[in-house]
């Protein structure tokens, strides 16, 4: 990779703030891989189908944290995986995605201020949906550059050191099965309403029916843009695929909850239990 120069964008008003936005990946087609690929996938790539038809890759992760590079070859890349500097997810990767595409090769592109009002993800990008590859390490990085520079692939060694091996379902959607060092792990991001899905689970906690099988363990759910994201405990020994039918046997027990009404003082103290095992993320 060449040498990088800077990209500055013209610096908006500091007092257009951004309004907060719970759910900033609201009405695209994959949000609930949005949403997993910011907050639990480690390595993954997607081709984003821009309006204007410019070719940029989505990557969870830069070298050194970029928001944003082009390759020496001209590849385009936005990172996902970055800290929002306004209310809105959506809008702040907006901004830097309009950067990438105006940005010339060698080039990485960071945001030194509030980017304020603006086009958002669902402006700029068509509604074709995400065609995720998961990575096992950051190597697509550099893949095909003659020579890159020390401090890319020390940023690339760092970074491949953090990866767990992870692998998408095939029978449900977003859901991410990794590798611990102890267990493995299923975290499935769901799309529905948090109140409605709550009472859904509580109804299959009563039930017996939040367990993926015999060696596993429903342990909480994280909260991340608005979206519940479920997590389960597994043998360390399970694998990806032994997980797949187990995974959509339990989304039919959840459709059948979501079509219940009401709750039980039962499914109530349920409910409260699920509460208080979520862990807000960002």
């Amino acid at each position: 990779m060449s040498s990088r120069r800077k990209n500055a964008a013209n610096k908006p008003d500091k007092q257009a703030r951004t309004p907060f936005v719970a759910r900033p990946f609201e009405g695209l087609p994959d949000e609930t891989d949005w949403v997993a690929l910011r907050e639990v996938v480690p390595a993954a790539t997607a081709p984003l189908s821009l309006k204007d038809g410019t070719p940029v890759i989505l990557s969870t992760v830069l070298p050194l944290a970029w928001p944003g590079m082009v390759r020496a070859d001209g590849l385009r890349y936005l990172g996902l995986q970055v800290a929002s500097r306004s209310g809105d997810a959506s809008r702040d990767l907006a901004a830097v995605l309009e950067l990438v595409v105006a940005a010339a090769p060698g080039s990485s592109v960071a945001m030194t201020d509030l980017p304020g009002p603006g086009a958002r993800l669902q402006d700029l990008l068509s509604d074709a949906p995400l065609d995720i590859t998961i990575h096992s390490g950051f190597d697509f990085w550099v893949e095909g550059a003659d020579d890159p520079d020390g401090e890319v692939a020390a940023s690339m060694e760092r970074a491949n050191a953090t990866v767990v091996p992870t692998a998408r379902l095939a029978s449900v959607r977003s859901a991410y099965w990794c590798r611990m060092r102890e267990r493995s792990h299923l975290r499935w991001v769901l799309p529905h309403e948090e109140e409605r899905l709550l009472d859904a689970l509580a109804r299959m906690s009563v039930a017996g029916g939040l367990g993926l099988g015999d060696g596993t363990r429903y342990v909480g759910s994280f909260r991340a843009h608005g979206l519940l994201v479920p997590v389960w405990d597994l043998p360390l020994e399970t694998v990806a695929d032994e997980i797949e039918e187990p995974a959509r046997a339990w989304g039919a027990r959840l459709d059948a909850a979501l079509a219940e009404t009401g709750l039980t003082s039962e499914s109530r103290r349920a409910r409260q239990g699920l509460v208080n095992r979520q862990l807000t993320l960002r």
